[in-house]
């Protein structure tokens, strides 16, 4: 199938940016270029039809490290890196709320929290030990006091005979990440951001005066070439595909969904 002049000339000419991937980063990478420079024509290529990636298939964690993670990197990473690492999560997630506004992603600041189960009294006594300072530094980084709390009520209550203990982080939350997705793309839209869904980027040239994208449209057997000035690869778990050098692998997880429960008295993400 050929493109169309009117559909060429509309949708498929020259950019300034093309942004591979419309997941949570591609599309704040993309208003935030536009944010910069208002006449950047800039395009988002997904190959999904929604943004099928993490963005949209997680169980809404808005967290920046728990405990046993920060315990876990300090082993072999600096404490300079680990809790720079935290601020810039932390930062991160102040600008997304800014962006898409706490009613539009559904952002609810019920905490976070690290339970652990008999067998596991060991990792819950190192970090036990740890929390005073941990929440020292976080206090000089994120002007927050106290984050971190151990808060066994909460399973006491409500008769949780395997949990033996838990951690609680009070600066964490939680959101609804389509709603989040929905919002974002909304405001690309409006922004003038071109999003091309169903489209595969195959690998990309580097010429003098461009960049040539190589794609296929995942509903045609049909190839084409997109030219930009820049490109921005926003594809995460899944980069290694297009960037095999890179030392990088998509992590699975499992999410089970419930029917509401009635007077459920657990809020918070754990």
């Amino acid at each position: 199938m050929q493109h169309s002049f009117w559909e060429k000339d509309s949708f498929l000419h020259r950019a300034d940016l093309i942004i591979i991937g419309s997941g949570i980063v591609g599309l704040n990478a993309a208003l935030s270029a536009k944010k910069h420079d208002k006449s950047l024509r800039i395009v988002v290529l997904e190959r999904g039809f929604l943004p099928t990636g993490a963005s949209t298939r997680n169980a809404g964690f808005a967290c920046f490290g728990s405990m046993t993670e920060l315990l876990d990197d300090l082993e072999t990473q600096s404490e300079d890196t680990v809790f720079g690492l935290v601020e810039r999560r932390f930062a991160g997630l102040q600008r997304l709320r800014e962006r898409v506004g706490d009613a539009a992603m559904q952002y609810e600041a019920y905490g976070g929290y690290e339970i652990f189960c008999e067998s596991e009294q060991a990792i819950f006594e190192k970090c036990a030990v740890k929390i005073g300072d941990f929440n020292n530094k976080l206090q000089t980084i994120l002007k927050i006091k106290n984050i971190y709390s151990i808060d066994n009520e909460i399973f006491i209550k409500n008769n949780f005979a395997t949990v033996k203990n838990c951690i609680a982080n009070k600066a964490e939350g939680q959101i609804h990440t389509g709603k989040m997705m929905h919002a974002l793309l909304a405001q690309c839209y409006a922004a003038g951001i071109q999003i091309l869904n169903g489209i595969t980027v195959e690998n990309w040239t580097e010429h003098a005066d461009e960049i040539a994208v190589h794609t296929t449209q995942n509903f045609t057997p049909s190839k084409f070439t997109l030219s930009t000035q820049q490109l921005l690869v926003c594809t995460n778990g899944f980069t290694k595909r297009l960037l095999p050098h890179l030392d990088v692998q998509p992590a699975r997880n499992q999410v089970l969904i419930t029917k509401p429960i009635d007077n459920l008295r657990l809020r918070g993400c754990f």
